[in-house]
């Protein structure tokens, strides 16, 4: 049975593609959530206005990876001590969280984060927020894929 893990770490393109070549990843799909607002746009959400954050939501094998190996992967694709911001995006739609869906996925996300604070790996604060996953909202197609889409354009 298939299990679902939903991240936001900056730009969701960057994102989708650093998961989609994750063994045990059966499925990754670009969209919003977090916020306040149903059915929202890009644009909505690049206003700030929405409390969404650019996320993917990962549908994933766990007998082929595992929800740890997923953490591993989303800790090393970007910064997790920039507050509501990564590289040049900045606003509270790129920031750092892990959405969880289960009980299981809150306390593996607690405990990475801990460890992650002990070895002092980043050599600051991580501000990764873990909130109960809310509803997903799929972003238009055209977000979907994208570097795949565009010759592996760089994000």
């Amino acid at each position: 049975m298939n299990e679902k893990a939903i991240f936001a770490a900056g730009c969701f393109w960057g994102v989708q593609a650093a998961f989609d070549r994750v063994q045990g990843v059966v499925l990754t799909t670009v969209g919003y959530t977090g916020g306040h607002t149903k059915n929202p746009s890009y644009k909505d959400v690049c206003s700030g206005k929405t409390g969404h954050a650019e996320a993917i939501e990962i549908e994933f094998d766990p007998e082929k990876v595992s929800f740890e190996e997923l953490l591993n992967v989303f800790f090393k694709i970007h910064n997790p001590t920039q507050k509501n911001r990564q590289g040049p995006d900045i606003g509270e739609q790129y920031r750092s969280a892990i959405f969880y869906t289960s009980q299981e996925q809150k306390e593996k996300a607690e405990k990475k984060i801990e460890e992650l604070e002990n070895s002092k790996k980043f050599g600051e604060k991580i501000v990764t927020e873990i909130s109960p996953a809310k509803e997903f909202f799929k972003a238009e197609e055209y977000h979907q894929k994208y570097l795949e889409k565009n010759n592996n354009a760089v994000c």
